[in-house]
């Protein structure tokens, strides 16, 4: 196959350009959407496209699309847009069915928050957790150097001094014995 690349600068485009080309409603509602959807004015622009949201609606599937163009509305736009939008849902599909695709909606909305919160948590816990084992890694080669050190430099420890030594967790306490037991004659 042969392909060939479009591109189309919809900014450039007048609405009633956009709104006159040809294809389903989904596609020309998308054409003006993707226009104004970053643009101050879209909130007051919604209540124009009303017919557009009203054939989308008639169409064979036509609530789930709609919730794919409200989504992208709601995520660029700002509280108005959202307002406006609702209002547009109601005039086109009536209260009950509006509130179903705006429930839809929020409840997809709100499981990505869940989905990303939990993405989110998972990877800082998991960058604390990797934190906290290189630590602990650390002290305890830290504390079996020290052991170590002072074996082979032949000085006893004692056990309690042995469990303050296993049980430090402080690094630079450690690093600190750590240095005192390579000239150690004696632990204390």
């Amino acid at each position: 196959p042969n392909f060939e690349y479009l591109l189309d600068d919809l900014t450039a485009e007048r609405e009633e350009v956009l709104r006159s080309r040809g294809g389903p409603a989904l596609v020309r509602l998308a054409y003006v959407a993707l226009r104004f959807g970053r643009a101050e004015e879209l909130a007051e622009r919604l209540t124009q496209w009303e017919d557009l949201f009203a054939e989308m609606a008639a169409a064979r599937d036509g609530d789930d699309a709609l919730r794919v163009v409200v989504q992208y509305l709601v995520r660029v736009g700002n509280r108005a847009t959202g307002k406006a939008t609702q209002g547009v849902l109601r005039s086109a599909l009536g209260p009950q069915r509006a509130e179903d695709v705006m429930k839809t909606l929020s409840d997809e909305l709100i499981e990505q928050g869940h989905q990303l919160g939990w993405a989110k948590g998972l990877a800082k816990g998991r960058a604390e957790g990797l934190a906290e084992g290189q630590a602990k890694g650390r002290a305890e080669g830290l504390v079996k150097a020290i052991l170590q050190i002072l074996s082979a430099r032949g000085v006893t420890v004692e056990s309690s001094i042995r469990r303050r030594i296993m049980d430090c967790t402080d690094i630079k306490e450690l690093e600190q014995w750590l240095h005192r037991a390579l000239t150690a004659v004696a632990a204390s």
